[in-house]
């Protein structure tokens, strides 16, 4: 069951059955073992995927954002973590630009993870005292500790710390996303030393992370409802399938409706539009969640066992919910519609 999905285009269908062959060869629970991950990440960016939307003169492939978002989408079916990254990624190459130099060039081949985080939400602290720069960020999930950390700012546009202003913290326990090395960061240091203002469109990055933060979402509800629909047609009961049952078609067909309908919103929000990349992500969120809840009760009992995918995407999704900080940007967007509290 490969619906939902932007596939009509036989270009774009091409790249999303050789996503499909890549994944079932190197098919595995990921861990947040970092050679491992770092192995996998490198193997994405030699197929040309890693870095797949950002613009050629950048370094990257070029593709328009319905291939963009297809590929992220499906990569996250399986491995939620490595899509995360992978919008990370993109968004970095945008804030970059064409001074990225070799730290471009090493995102590109996926020797570099590089974060993007936002001061407009819950996880991030900064202050400034003349030149200095300082503050936290509560987590980060970019596979592996950050090379470097680009800051999105209502004043500054986009703030770049190289290591020597990040302290990484030890990986931290999550529910899900396996593989994402989950850290928190403590950052100081100098602007003109060892942070740099870039130039960059810090909207357009912004939304670059929501939209793409989205289709991780969107890729964690098709691929539980596609193992739903696998496992009921599979199981019998009363000397028929599952899916015979009007309940059980009705759900799937809910799943379905819910996963396509957080993908069209991906493809139809304006980049430039931050409420709309916003909506986008929360809705997205908020899908993966229940649609993933809605499979495990397909699978009944065996759902929660972890011989089955459906528990994995459960766990997903309520971390990449968190790690994305859907509750932060929701009220943040919020203020700039009815003002501050």
């Amino acid at each position: 069951m490969n619906r939902p999905g932007p596939e009509s285009d036989p270009d774009r269908r091409a790249l999303l059955e050789m996503l499909d062959a890549f994944v079932a060869d190197r098919d595995q629970d990921l861990t947040d073992d970092a050679d491992r991950v770092g192995s996998l990440r490198r193997e994405i960016a030699a197929l040309g995927v890693w870095t797949l939307g950002v613009a050629e003169q950048y370094g990257g492939g070029g593709a328009d954002r319905a291939t963009t978002t297809a590929a992220v989408e499906r990569l996250a079916r399986r491995w939620p973590a490595l899509a995360l990254a992978s919008v990370h990624a993109h968004a970095a190459a945008d804030a970059l630009g064409p001074a990225g130099g070799v730290l471009l060039s090493r995102v590109h081949t996926g020797d570099a993870v590089v974060a993007v985080v936002d001061t407009e939400t819950n996880q991030m602290e900064l202050a400034r005292d003349g030149d200095t720069v300082a503050g936290s960020v509560e987590r980060v999930d970019v596979t592996g500790a950050p090379e470097a950390l680009i800051v999105l700012t209502p004043a500054s546009g986009a703030l770049l710390f190289d290591a020597q202003a990040m302290t990484a913290g030890p990986v931290v326990r999550r529910c899900g996303l396996g593989g994402a090395g989950t850290r928190g960061l403590t950052l100081s240091g100098t602007l003109g030393a060892s942070v740099h203002e870039l130039g960059a469109d810090a909207t357009a990055v912004r939304n670059r992370v929501r939209l793409g933060a989205a289709a991780v979402a969107a890729g964690i509800a098709a691929g539980a409802v596609a193992e739903a629909a696998a496992y009921a047609a599979d199981r019998h009961q009363f000397g028929a399938a599952l899916t015979a049952l009007p309940t059980v078609r009705a759900s799937l067909f809910e799943q379905s409706a819910r996963a396509a309908a957080a993908l069209s919103a991906v493809l139809d929000a304006d980049g430039l539009d931050t409420f709309a990349a916003a909506a986008a992500l929360t809705g997205a969120c908020d899908a993966a969640v229940d649609v993933a809840a809605a499979s495990l009760q397909i699978h009944g009992g065996y759902g929660y066992l972890k011989e089955y995918p459906a528990e994995r995407h459960l766990r997903d999704a309520v971390s990449l919910r968190a790690a994305v900080d859907a509750a932060g940007v929701a009220a943040s967007e919020a203020g700039h519609l009815v003002g501050p509290p």
